[in-house]
């Protein structure tokens, strides 16, 4: 879908990275698994007005989905369409698995310490996400359900969480389409849920672009709650 003509920013967030930016309305937003094996924890706002935010219970709960894929929306608390998935090569992304914290990443790689490590330091993803957040005026009361994209984790009949490996290849990647203003915070660190015992994240390339609103059509006309989360959300701009 992107181009080399309407390409407006491309940057490569290292394993255990962080960044935010604002994907505007009519922008897309593509995030590639460069190496196979990647997470990207994700959180999304109304970059207008940020008490409003991702929320994945009613996201999962109004297209009566727990896989996130092509034709999905990420909708806001306020039933608006922060972005909506209108490419995936992947085919799941987990939205159950929550983020990473320093206790649980200390306890499954050790201390791995900035003083002897330095930049190779062991990152978390609460942390990496906070440090974000607070460039945009937000903290740890803003901090909510995250978005695991690549990362795929199965419920089993008796509840328990299992992540299934090998979810995202190499070169993968998924396209966000937003039609509104959409703040977006994300690092590219490992699942909480990983069984893998070495520290090891992933990079991932991202790519912003222009694109046309006929793009979404795959995620407006997907079912008759989409269709009005899209009449929110353009109301919004009237």
């Amino acid at each position: 879908m992107n181009s080399a003509k309407n390409l407006l920013l491309e940057e490569t967030v290292p394993g255990g990275g962080h960044t935010s930016l604002i994907v505007k309305r009519g922008q897309l937003l593509r995030v590639t698994d460069l190496r196979g094996g990647a997470n990207v924890s994700m959180l999304m706002f109304n970059a207008t007005e940020k008490s409003e935010r991702l929320n994945l219970p009613d996201s999962l709960k109004c297209q009566h989905t727990a896989k996130l894929t092509v034709g999905h929306c990420l909708y806001s608390d306020m039933g608006r369409v922060l972005a909506a998935i209108v490419a995936d090569t992947c085919g799941w992304h987990d939205s159950i698995g929550g983020v990473s914290n320093a206790d649980e990443v200390r306890e499954r790689y050790g201390a791995g310490r900035y003083q002897e490590l330095r930049n190779a330091f062991y990152r978390n993803g609460t942390d990496n996400l906070l440090v974000e957040m607070g460039k945009w005026g937000l903290g740890m009361a803003d901090m909510l359900m995250t978005l695991n994209l690549f990362s795929r984790v199965d419920v089993s009949d008796d509840g328990s969480l299992n992540f299934v490996a090998g979810n995202s290849a190499a070169n993968d990647y998924v396209e966000l389409y937003a039609p509104m203003n959409t703040l977006v915070v994300l690092t590219a660190i490992q699942h909480p849920l990983d069984p893998n015992p070495e520290y090891a994240p992933k990079p991932v390339k991202l790519e912003l672009s222009a694109a046309g609103a006929e793009v979404a059509e795959v995620c407006r006309t997907a079912c008759a709650e989409n269709e009005r989360g899209f009449i929110n959300t353009e109301r919004f701009f009237l």
